[in-house]
């Protein structure tokens, strides 16, 4: 049975939309800076494959397309365990830039059976795979 997951996290950084850019576009180098995922393999220009393990013991293959690098908006379509988007949305601030993550899934197979009971729990793990996301991006992008 299929599930749906929406998600959103806004973000205030000391840092600017193009140095948070950069770093978000360079989609290879993603587990020096986030450790949640595990591995990434470059698919093609546009295209990536991520090996993600939050806090559960469960790996996630996710297949990223990129639709969007320009600010703002910096999009990829979803496939693999999960069918869906992800979009970061930079905006310039006094004080570096808000950021703006926004996550629109479905799950299916086992996830998506999984789902139906344990959902409170996902949404746990995918939090604690935000978390490491946050604190790695601002690490990256303030030691780069």
């Amino acid at each position: 049975m299929p599930a749906r997951y929406v998600f959103a996290e806004t973000w205030e950084l000391p840092l600017s939309p193009e140095a948070v850019r950069d770093v978000l576009v360079d989609v290879e180098h993603y587990p020096r800076w986030w450790p949640q995922v595990r591995a990434v393999a470059r698919l093609g220009e546009d295209d990536a494959l991520l090996v993600c393990r939050s806090a559960l013991p469960y790996d996630l293959e996710i297949v990223l397309h990129a639709v969007s690098r320009d600010l703002p908006t910096l999009e990829v379509s979803l496939g693999g365990d999960l069918d869906g988007f992800a979009r970061w949305t930079l905006t310039p601030t006094p004080s570096g830039s808000r950021t703006v993550f926004e996550q629109e899934v479905v799950v299916d197979g086992l996830l998506g059976l999984a789902s139906m009971l344990l959902r409170p729990v996902l949404t746990w793990n995918h939090r604690q795979m935000m978390h490491g996301c946050r604190e790695g991006l601002a690490a990256a992008v303030g030691s780069g």
